[in-house]
């Protein structure tokens, strides 16, 4: 994919304004009347852009390919079935967008975000003989891992991602929504120490731990899970006041918690 660039006699701007839009999935237009005799359109059709948090190549390229079919259409609702039918979000991993244009200034104003990664995904079939990886986002979706390397590569992510297995069976939109929505939950100091996350062929779920380069072995077991890991902040942060490491933390009863130390 080739980095955004200026298109060949047109002014290419960064920044954003609004009066015909296309917002997320919806198509917004406002009327504005006719220009008097002294306003004046410009001659040539500009753009602004703003990428956001997305890697700006992949971003790019789908700005590249909006301008390519406004100039060629001249119509925002081509331009959004052209997005649908080519399913530019999925392949650009753009995941929210706006797309307006002023018809007085004839600029078209690009507005693209993407969502933050949160765990290397390692699926796995066959007894765990066969794997394959993805990246878990914020907003519960499985990208490529190339979104990772990509935004490295730009210096948008830094610091290790935690691990997330499970089997394949069990990779379903409402587990990938569950792990997601457990992980974004966790106060930032928590996250930090969040190593791996493993849910096995059974459904329970277990989280590894990094606590001054120790590792630590949560049991979550099968259900209750956002109430277990409130539990567990409150548990790490009193054993951090008392400055010892637990080696095991059993929390598959949430009414009955097992805390076992290294000897």
């Amino acid at each position: 994919m080739k980095f955004l660039s200026v298109l060949k006699n047109k002014k290419f701007i960064i920044g954003s304004i609004a009066v015909v839009a296309i917002v997320g999935t919806k198509v917004v237009s406002s009327s504005i009347g006719p220009a008097s005799s002294s306003e004046k359109f410009s001659d040539e059709l500009s753009y602004r852009s703003s990428l956001g948090q997305c890697p700006n190549r992949p971003a790019g390229n789908m700005a590249m390919s909006v301008m390519k079919t406004f100039e060629e259409t001249g119509s925002l609702r081509d331009v959004k079935l052209k997005m649908l039918q080519e399913k530019w979000q999925e392949k650009y991993f753009v995941s929210d967008y706006k797309i307006s244009y002023d018809p007085f200034t004839k600029v078209l104003n690009l507005s693209f975000d993407c969502p933050k990664p949160l765990m290397k995904v390692q699926i796995y079939k066959g007894g765990g003989i066969d794997s394959y990886e993805a990246v878990l986002v914020d907003n519960g979706e499985l990208f490529d891992p190339t979104y990772e390397v990509l935004l490295r590569s730009e210096n948008k992510l830094t610091g290790d991602l935690p691990y997330l297995a499970l089997p394949v069976g069990e990779m379903e939109k409402k587990t990938q929504l569950e792990i997601t929505n457990l992980v974004k939950s966790l106060r930032d100091e928590l996250r930090k120490k969040l190593s791996e996350v493993i849910l096995n062929d059974q459904k329970e779920l277990t989280v590894i731990l990094s606590i001054n380069g120790y590792p630590s072995s949560v049991f979550l077991g099968l259900d209750e899970w956002p109430l277990k890991i409130t539990k567990l902040d409150k548990i790490i942060n009193f054993l951090e006041t008392k400055e010892k490491i637990p080696a095991v933390i059993n929390l598959t009863n949430a009414k009955k918690v097992v805390v076992k130390f290294r000897e």
